[in-house]
């Protein structure tokens, strides 16, 4: 297997995992929230994810780096995950995926 298809099959698990991270506030996980940015995927087997949050004042940001972390981090392929949070873009609704918005009733 080439080391591409490699990281599209461990990028889809680590994307999986993400989708079992809820907001605390907002009944729809982090993934189809949009608020996952960016996904990389080293040799030392460790996740890189740029993330945001719908309010830069959130005060769940904690646990849910936390939860964020542990999903990744209990993969197999994955020793290491570091989450960077960025503010920039601004999280707003165009970034929900559309099962997102028909679970909020935006559809």
């Amino acid at each position: 297997m080439s080391e591409s298809l490699d990281f599209l099959e461990i990028e889809g698990k680590i994307v999986e995992a993400l989708k079992t991270v809820y907001d605390p506030e907002i009944p729809v996980n982090v993934y189809d929230l949009g608020l996952i940015y960016e996904i990389e995927y080293t040799d030392q087997k460790e996740a890189k994810i740029e993330m945001t949050l719908t309010a830069p004042n959130c005060p769940m940001v904690d646990i849910l780096m936390m939860d964020v972390e542990n999903a990744v981090n209990a993969l197999e392929e994955v020793e290491k995950t570091l989450i960077n949070l960025v503010f920039e873009p601004q999280w707003d609704k165009s970034m929900l995926t559309e099962e997102a918005k028909l679970e909020l009733g935006l559809l």
